[in-house]
């Protein structure tokens, strides 16, 4: 039987992980908007084509960032995204994270199968050692997403990031390549 391609970069027993494309816009964005409610005051991905034109093109183009899709192997369905953001080369080897699920996949553990997934993703592949996080201390969903996949909480930062009109706290939360294998 011949050997057929993969069409994920990774794959866990239910869902598979693959970088962003410009033809994903129409499920990503109805995904979005039917999640818009999970998302908030978190999270704000893009919900119309040109809004995800931009966004994709800045996963896809930039060097400095890696753009993934959660997919359901099942059916192929997009779960979620997980980007690495701010990719820093050299004698620092690291990228900050930030991810989402979509209300459709919540709750069901697809999202920590990805999120492990791209993780191996950045420690192999990419060959980065560090991996970051940064999470509203209310976010109880996104903290548990991090623990459970073996960050540890490195910091508070206050007035950190600019969300939904205001400067936010943020809590650091970090991985890096030898803690994952220790883990």
């Amino acid at each position: 039987m011949p050997h057929s391609q993969s069409r994920y970069l990774a794959e866990g027993p239910r869902v598979g992980i693959r970088h962003f494309t410009y033809g994903d816009a129409a499920e990503f964005t109805a995904r979005a908007r039917e999640s818009k409610d999970l998302h908030h005051p978190w999270l704000f991905p893009p919900l119309t084509d040109a809004a995800y034109a931009a966004y994709a093109g800045r996963l896809i183009e930039d060097p400095t960032k890696a753009g993934f899709l959660v997919c359901a192997k099942d059916d192929g369905a997009v779960a979620g995204f997980i980007n690495i953001n701010n990719i820093v080369e050299g004698g620092f080897q690291c990228g900050v994270l930030g991810y989402g699920a979509f209300a459709h996949a919540a709750r069901r553990g697809l999202m920590r199968e990805g999120l492990d997934l791209v993780i191996g993703y950045a420690f192999g592949p990419l060959r980065l050692h560090r991996l970051e996080i940064n999470v509203q201390p209310g976010n109880a969903a996104s903290i548990a997403l991090a623990r459970g996949a073996g960050f540890r909480l490195e910091g508070f930062s206050p007035n950190m990031i600019f969300i939904d009109g205001a400067w936010r706290d943020h809590e650091r939360w970090a991985i890096t390549a030898e803690l994952r294998a220790s883990g």
